[in-house]
């Protein structure tokens, strides 16, 4: 690019953003990103400080409540926020900790032994991202409130309030409109994942949630759900729950396998303190094929890994190594179990507190601390292999399902490499049925998944065929929930799928090779189609998740209703949206889709594929505990609860969100 003599570059051209200005300029430097994700990253913020309260022993109840307006508050008894003035700023605390980046009490030693909050910008950036916000302070016998709008003190200090004896603090905020402008709605089902899930974490801690927004929506004249009665979930009633765990991982990893068999009745589990750090344990194996390790660091889901991870995948390999031979259950001499094999079928959650942990990031996914890696290896160096001992009947069903796991693996070897020669991947061959596009740069590449020979007709005429490929598959690709990787590569509808992406599957996955950086998964909009798009996020969340975690999953938004009031027509993605247009024409007949089949290119195009004008829905690992609850249940082998899920769901779902 040439530059451009006119265009002047001074002092004049230098901006100093200052106090909260920066976290409103560019929230996804703090927050991750103004989508839901990003949204509901503040609730766990101001969550954060009252389970940081918890961790130092001083907070044994939480309390998170979302009004009929929307607004959150989260209430704790802990020690209370600070509000005697500054020494150096001669501000109150409470006010510099909301209305100032990097401000504390986490960055010096003696407040707090381990936190999750430690960039010192959470509250602040809260406060910054919200339209208001108030802070109560119980504290030295007394009541203290401020306010805020947009990060702006509307009282200048904290009021002193009446006298009480309870000590604590209560955060209350509305998220901002200008900022949040795709959604300010948050997922009923998100928070509680994430309640439920800091509950397991503290053991002993408890949490409780309300969600009062049934009662606004009871006055609009909404149906009455008769069967959610129980627990607050009927229309004009607020959906109350509490979460305490006794047993803390344990009853997590218990939350987890559901009622999938066990392969051993013990839950292995381990507390462990050292003088820089903390590591839970729990795990179990089961008799399925998936492997489910969640991973977390001071209460933060660590979803990418990190050392803490790394030491535990070691010393487990090595232990279940080392107690098969043994025991003389390695027939080769020279035979290793890999960590796949030994981790297929494990369910595990590893926790660690660390006093100075190194995140990548605020958001906080990855755990870097290299002392840890060692601290939590060398602990379970020790811990595995006496389990084994004691328990060496059970150690030899782990091995035992490991060594199938072996052989398993080597089969879907060879099934890859046969999937290889039949498709010609070896030379640069692509599935018959793939259109491909012209360009050959993954990141304006898309790849649409269209469901059937009927739908891939419009798609194909519709697309843009210069960035757009189509490939369809035919009817429901194989459950992959129920099957090893080995059967998964017999299924022709799958070997296209991996053909086509580029990436290869399973051990050898590497999303650096993706061909296309947007997958789109184009079904009908019916339960037909809904139950193929679980078939295809099974398939990617079990053997191919680094392309969830690199963002390049989406789901289409098809409509499934057309509507012509006059002259215009109108598409509607679901019953929800016809239903509120018809509020206001209340004479129109629709139109109902069989399928996308009966869609013209030009409908198609205009819907679902233009993306000047199309919905695209990413699929994210936010929640990873969520994910494997949610496919577990909808692909496993356990009936009951599948109906359950389908039944308490199956009116507000409108796709699945991992």
């Amino acid at each position: 690019m040439t530059a451009n003599p006119q265009t002047a570059y001074g002092a004049d051209n230098i901006t100093v953003l200052e106090g909260l200005d920066p976290v409103r300029k560019r929230p996804g430097m703090y927050i991750g990103s103004t989508g839901s994700r990003g949204l509901h990253h503040l609730i766990w913020e101001v969550m954060d400080n009252s389970v940081d309260e918890a961790m130092a022993g001083y907070c044994t109840k939480i309390d998170v409540v979302i009004d009929p307006d929307g607004a959150v508050t989260v209430s704790d008894n802990g020690r209370g926020i600070p509000v005697e003035k500054l020494a150096k700023t001669k501000k109150s605390a409470l006010t510099t900790v909301l209305t100032t980046l990097h401000a504390g009490g986490k960055f010096e030693e003696g407040a707090y032994t381990v936190s999750g909050g430690l960039h010192g910008v959470g509250l602040s950036v809260v406060n910054a991202l919200s339209s208001r916000l108030e802070a109560e302070v119980r504290r030295e016998g007394h009541v203290w409130t401020q306010s805020f709008e947009r990060g702006y003190p509307t009282t200048p200090e904290p009021v002193k309030g009446k006298a009480v004896k309870r000590t604590g603090t209560s955060i209350t905020f509305k998220v901002d409109p200008d900022v949040f402008n795709d959604t300010t709605e948050f997922d009923r089902e998100v928070v509680i994942s994430r309640l439920r899930e800091m509950a397991f974490l503290n053991r002993g801690l408890e949490i409780s949630f309300r969600d009062e927004r049934e009662l606004s929506r009871s006055e609009d004249g909404g149906g009455f759900d008769e069967s959610r009665v129980g627990r607050g979930e009927g229309w004009g009633e607020p959906y109350q729950e509490t979460f305490l765990y006794k047993g803390g991982l344990i009853d997590f990893v218990k939350h987890l396998n559901g009622k999938r068999e066990p392969l051993h009745a013990h839950i292995i589990d381990l507390t462990d303190e050292s003088s820089e750090a903390e590591l839970d344990l729990a795990m179990q194996w089961t008799g399925g094929y998936s492997e489910s390790v969640l991973s977390f660091a001071n209460n933060i889901n660590t979803h990418e890994g990190g050392t803490h991870e790394e030491g535990f995948r070691k010393a487990l390999t090595k232990a279940v190594n080392e107690f098969a031979r043994s025991k003389n259950l390695l027939k080769e001499k020279d035979q290793n179990l890999t960590g796949e094999d030994v981790r297929e079928g494990l369910t595990a959650v590893i926790s660690v507190r660390v006093r100075q942990p190194q995140f990548e990031g605020q958001t906080k996914t990855k755990l870097g601390n290299t002392e840890i890696r060692s601290y939590v290896e060398k602990t379970l160096n020790k811990v595995i292999p006496e389990w084994l001992e004691r328990h060496s009947a059970e150690g030899r069903r782990i091995v035992e399902k490991a060594i199938d796991a072996s052989k398993a693996r080597e089969a879907a070897r060879k099934a890859r490499e046969l999937t290889r020669r039949k498709s010609g991947l070896e030379s640069g061959g692509l599935p018959d049925k793939l259109a491909d596009c012209s360009s050959r740069d993954p990141g304006e590449s898309e790849l649409f998944i269209v469901e059937g020979n009927s739908a891939a007709g419009p798609a194909k005429s519709a697309r843009d065929s210069e960035t757009q490929a189509i490939l369809p598959i035919r009817g429901k690709i194989l459950n992959v929930e129920k099957a090893r990787l080995a059967k998964a590569l017999q299924n022709a509808e799958v070997q296209d799928i991996v053909t086509a992406m580029g990436t290869g599957i399973g051990e050898e996955f590497d999303v650096a090779k993706a061909r296309y950086h947007k997958v789109v998964l184009l079904a009908d909009a019916d339960v037909d189609g809904a139950h193929i798009r679980t078939l295809l996020l099974t398939l990617l969340f079990r053997h191919m998740r680094g392309l969830i975690e690199a963002g390049y999953v989406y789901i289409a938004q098809p409509p499934l209703y057309r509507v012509k009031v006059g002259s215009k027509v109108h598409y509607l993605v679901d019953e929800a949206e016809l239903r509120e247009f018809q509020k206001d024409h209340p004479k129109v007949k629709p139109t109902r889709f069989k399928g996308l089949g009966e869609m013209n290119p030009s409908e198609l195009w205009d819907t679902t594929m233009n993306p000047e004008t199309r919905t695209l829905l990413r699929v994210e690992m936010s929640d990873a505990a969520r994910a494997e609850e949610v496919f577990t249940t909808l692909m496993g082998d356990i009936v009951a609860d599948r109906k359950a899920f389908i039944q308490q769901n199956a009116t507000d779902v409108r796709f699945l969100d991992i």
